[in-house]
Parts: C-alpha cells; structure tokens; sequence
C-alpha cells in the first residue's frame, strides 16, 4: 500500500473509532487498539513507512502529546493537595518500579528485562487518563491528581528507563551507579537549561504580542518539537521531559494567555493519539501475542491486585488524600501510548546495540582478551534480543488489560465512593431568580442535582434557605470557569439578566459540558419567531420596502458563533419570564401519563413554558427541537395556577 491511502485509512479508522467510542461511552483505546491490531494483519506501518520514519514520528508525537497535556497544569490546581501530588510522582513512582520488577521476575521474566518493563510501565498517560476523566467528570481534586500523576510520571518514566537502559543493559551485569548520576545529571541540566531558553523566548514573544492570534498555536508547536529534537539530540531519550518542563513553566506564568494554543494543541492531540494507536497496534501479530499470554496474565494480574494498590496506599500515607480518594486512585492506572512508543523504541535500540557489539566483536587484531570480552558481550545483548521479542506484545496486552479494567470498572466504583457518576445530568443555573430556585428545588427532589450561581445576596440567601446548593460567585469568575466543582453536572442553562454574560458563559462552559448541553435564555434584542423570519426572509428581501428593514435586523442580530442554544419553549428572555412571575405563574412538575399526555398538558396550560424533562432521574432541558415523549416523563414547566388555566372554573 502506498504512503497516502495508508495515512487516509489510519486518519478514517482514527476518528471513527474515537466517535464510536463516544457514543458507546467506552474508553476509545480499546477500539482503537482491537481496529489498529486488525489492520496490522493486511498492512504493517514498517512496510508503509520504514521503521525509522515510524519511529521519529511516533517520538515527535509522543512529545506533541505530553506538550499539551502539560499546558494544562497550573500549580494553583494543587492547593491542599501538594504533597499528594509530589508523592504520586516520586515515592509512588519508586515503589511501582521495585514493584513491577518484582512482578515481571515472578511472570518468568529475566531480571534485566524486569527492571526496564518496571521502569516503561510506571507512567499511566493523559492518552488514557484524559478521556477517562472526560467521561467520568469526577471531583477537581481527584481529576487534578490524575491529571498530575499520568503527564508528570511519563517524562519520569522514559528518564528512568533511558539509565536503566545504559546502566543495566548495555552496560552489563555489572552495574555501576556513578554513570548514572552523572548521566542524571547531565539530562536534567539540559532539560533545564532548553526549557528556560525556549519557554523564556516565547513568554516574550507572547507578551511582546510578536505572534499573530492565529500562528500561536503553530507557533507553540514548532518551538515544542524543535526543544524535543535539540534535547534529543543532547541527551537520547530526554526531549520528553524537556517539553512536558517547558508546558508547565508556560502554564503557570502569570498573565500569560495560552487560550488559542490550548484549543489548538487539543484537537491535534485527539487526531495524534488515535493514528499512533492504531498504528502503533499493528505492529503486533496473533502469534506473539499468543506466546506472551501466559506471562501476560499473571504479570497483569499482579500489577492491578498488588502493584498499583500498594503503592498508592504506602505511597500517600500521611498525605491530605482522603481514604476514598486513595482507594479510586489505588484502582486507576491505565496505561497509553507512551507505554507503547517508549516499549517499541527501545526494543529497536537494544537490537541495534546487540548489532553493534556484533559487529565490534568481528573486529581483527584486537587484544585476546578484549576480543573474549566484546565476543561475551555481543552474546549477552543477542540473547537479551531474543529474550525481549515479548516485550512489545507484553506492553501491549498490558495496555489492553488495564484499559479495559479501569475504564469500564471504575465508573461504578467512583460513584460507589462518591467521587463522579458515569451520568452526570445534573443542571447548573447562571442566576437564581424565582423560577429558578423554583425548578431546582423541583428537579432535586426529582433525584436531580443542581448548582446555582449568583452574585446577588437577596437570590443566594433565599436559595440556601430553600436547602438548595449554590455558590455566591459570578459565573465567569476565575473560580466558577477554573474551581467550582462540576461532579454531577451535565447541562448549563445561563439566566442572568445580562445577554453577553449569558452568551460568554454558554461558550466557556461548552468546553467541559459540550455546546449541545449548554444553553442560554433568549436575548432580549431578538425577535422571538426567529425561526418564520429566517424562513421567510428570501421572499421579503425581494420586496424593496422591506429589505432595508431585514438588512437593519441582520446587522443588529448577535453572531450565531457568540450565541448558545435556546432554552425552553418557547424561548424567552429574562425579563419576560420574571414578567409572567409577577403575573402569577410558577414552576411546577407534572407526571406525564398515557391518561394525561403532553398533548392534554398542553391544551390546559396553552400558553406554559417547558423547561425541563425528567426520566429516571435524568434531566433533559427542553428546547426549540428537543422531542418530549407524549407519556412516561416528568415534565417540569411554567405554568398558571390550576384554576386559572381552567378558566377560572
């Protein structure tokens, strides 16, 4: 197959899978993984690409990845959970390596080998993390030390396996930590060092405004992928932790906009991490999986039953991390691509070492013993070749194993611990007037959760008084955007009184709930037919009277891009729902039955204002083309009171 139709096939099945996986709510990794390994058996990436070429590219997309990733972590994230933290990616660490080693050494595992899989199998990844937590929605300290533990750790774990590698591998069996220091040294200076110098350089540029609004974004990447080839270059296996240093120097530098680059970063991620899967997953055929899955199973056995809870438990002793916190992370070790990029690429150097040293071995007139000696040393890493031909296909059944166990297992055990739900369909209200301190406390006691936000004191204090939860705070504060904890919640219904609080909020929290769970009250400068006047406006603009008066409502109307989704039906402003309060109506909830439908609803309450519809305790906000089922539903609305609907009667 030619280069172009195998780089469009792996994009197609890249995001199909991805949106399959969205739908069926399941960690996309499993499909991606089962979809890349089939693939792999009519068309392997080498023969397409050349293994270098696969390779470069999977350690620039690697480092892609962990860039992103790393933008999104702000120290202040960290607030009562500091330690925690650094113990997750330090003493949590140390003990997973010693751990894992031992693991593998009881799967039938040489020693050697044990200490390197310990070393490439202590990260868990945001490849795996993110997409977890995006459909788990748990806690923000949870999601934080999550978010923490699998960017930070990955670096770590290449680090760590970059001097095992040199000082256990290829060194010999007799090992020598002197190298090594120096060795760490010598990678954390260079780190260091190209993380000042490149993050430095684009704080100036950024703050300078030198980049243009619409090159930050590939701006950002090329510095990112020129700082992981130079670190490379300087130091093997180091440009992973110099940008994942140089994302978390850029995110926590005060003042410092990074809104464009994150968007941009963030679609090129999901697009990254679904091709490398996939091809990453043909590397492996049946056979070798099937050698390796005896080993696999006792090996992966051990990890989720003993290595990952003990670390987790001795690792946050005497840390703030609560006994259910612990517990959810004790059970949340996936492991990503990285895993599988950093498996792969140093199986390819241990082959090309044992190549070396053959040849180094071949050599003429060379010393007796020195021959004796390079001879010894080309058998050591042949057999060590040979001994880690399972290596990558046991990475893999490793990565399938805990995915699929903590991806599908964990939902019902964060909820059990009340840490997330799996559905979250909570309802978060911008602004608590009447009719919305009205509705929560209906839907709450539906089984419902709300959250209201409100800076007003008379609408906070009415709305604690009523046992509702709410949080005094505007709604684009820093705290409600970055803070406010949003377990639970799934839709966003902005009702303030002011139209571009509405509309900015609706977009700002499109990026956690989705644009099609967020919606906005009708702006008051709108036609409320807007959908007659958009159907009809062809045929007016052909009549001269009329077309100046559309072109005058089209240059007044607000953006479509700047505007939510409606809420209700039919859509009102803020000021004419409090009017109809005033008037007398109120929020009620009604039982849908098959004796008294939607349609019968309706014919009593004529001129009522569909909010909500609940079913099994999930809530649907009710919307210019959302579907209400005639029967079987709770219907939540604004309506007059019963005797005057009925005419007074």
């Amino acid at each position: 197959m030619q280069v172009a139709p195998y780089l469009a096939l792996v994009l197609a099945l890249a995001a199909a899978c991805q949106l399959l996986a969205y739908r069926a709510k399941v960690p996309s990794i499993l499909l991606l993984l089962v979809v890349g390994f089939g693939l792999g058996q009519v068309v392997t990436p080498e023969e397409v690409l050349g293994r270098d070429v696969l390779f470069a590219g999977v350690s620039v997309s690697v480092g892609i990845i962990l860039f992103e990733g790393s933008l999104s972590l702000r120290f202040r994230d960290l607030r009562g959970l500091g330690t925690a933290v650094v113990r997750l990616c330090t003493v949590v660490v140390a003990l997973a390596w010693v751990l894992i080693t031992a693991s593998g050494m009881v799967a039938g595992i040489g020693w050697q080998l044990s200490l390197l899989i310990g070393a490439l199998l202590v990260v868990t990844g945001p490849t795996v993390i993110a997409p977890i937590v995006r459909q788990l929605r748990p806690t923000r300290r949870v999601s934080s030390m999550l978010r923490w533990e699998g960017i930070v750790v990955d670096p770590i774990g290449a680090v760590l396996a970059v001097l095992v590698f040199q000082t256990v591998i290829i060194s010999g069996p007799e090992v020598s930590i002197g190298p090594a220091l120096v060795m760490l040294g010598r990678l954390l200076l260079i780190c260091t060092a190209l993380t000042l110098v490149f993050g430095v350089g684009l704080e100036v540029a950024m703050r300078r405004h030198w980049i243009p609004d619409f090159l930050e974004g590939v701006v950002f990447l090329a510095v990112a992928v020129g700082a992981l080839v130079v670190s490379n270059q300087l130091q093997a296996e180091s440009g992973l932790l110099t940008v994942t240093m140089l994302g978390i120097y850029l995110a926590n530098r005060p003042g410092l906009r990074l809104d464009h680059v994150r968007e941009f970063k963030e679609h090129l991620q999901v697009l990254i991490v679904g091709a490398l899967f996939v091809m990453l997953a043909g590397r492996i055929s049946p056979a070798e999986v099937v050698a390796v899955a005896p080993i696999a199973l006792v090996f992966v056995t051990l990890l989720i039953l003993v290595v990952r809870p003990a670390s987790v438990w001795l690792g946050l002793l005497g840390t703030s991390a609560t006994r259910e916190e612990r517990t959810l992370l004790s059970f949340m070790a996936p492991r990503g691509i990285v895993a599988a990029a950093v498996t792969s690429i140093f199986a390819l150097e241990l082959e090309h070492a044992a190549e070396n040293a053959v040849l180094e071995s071949r050599q003429i007139d060379l010393p007796p013993l020195e021959a004796l000696e390079l001879e010894a040393n080309a058998e050591r890493l042949t057999a060590l070749v040979a001994e880690a031909s399972d290596l990558v296909p046991l990475v893999f059944v490793t990565i399938v194993v805990t995915v699929a166990v903590y991806g599908l297992g964990v939902g019902r055990l964060a909820e059990r611990l009340g840490l997330a739900t799996t559905t979250p369909n909570g309802i978060l209200f911008a602004g608590a007037p009447v009719w919305a301190r009205q509705a929560a406390g209906i839907l709450q006691g539906l089984g419902v959760p709300t959250l209201l936000v409100s800076l007003s004191p008379a609408e906070v204090s009415q709305a604690r008084m009523a046992g509702l939860r709410v949080e005094r705070t505007h709604i684009l504060s820093e705290y409600a955007v970055e803070d406010m904890e949003l377990a639970g919640i799934g839709s966003f219904v902005a009702a303030t009184y002011d139209d571009a609080t509405n509309s900015t909020a609706a977009r700002e929290f499109a990026h956690t709930l989705g644009s099609s769970q967020t919606f906005q009250l009708r702006r008051q400068d709108e036609r409320r037919d807007e959908e007659a006047e958009e159907q009809g406006s062809g045929s007016r603009r052909r009549s001269s009277p009329e077309s100046g008066a559309t072109a005058t409502q089209a240059k007044q109307r607000t953006a479509r891009k700047l505007t939510a989704r409606l809420a209700f039906r039919p859509a009102l402003s803020a000021p004419e729902l409090e009017q109809r309060v005033r008037e007398g109506m109120a929020v009620r909830q009604t039982k849908l039955t098959e004796q008294h439908t939607l349609d019968d609803f309706l014919e009593r309450q004529p001129d009522a204002v569909l909010m909500f519809s609940v079913e099994d305790g999930h809530a649907t906000v009710v919307g210019r083309t959302t579907t209400v089922p005639q029967s079987g539903v709770t219907l939540v609305a604004l309506v007059r009171p019963r005797a005057e609907a009925n005419g007074g009667r």
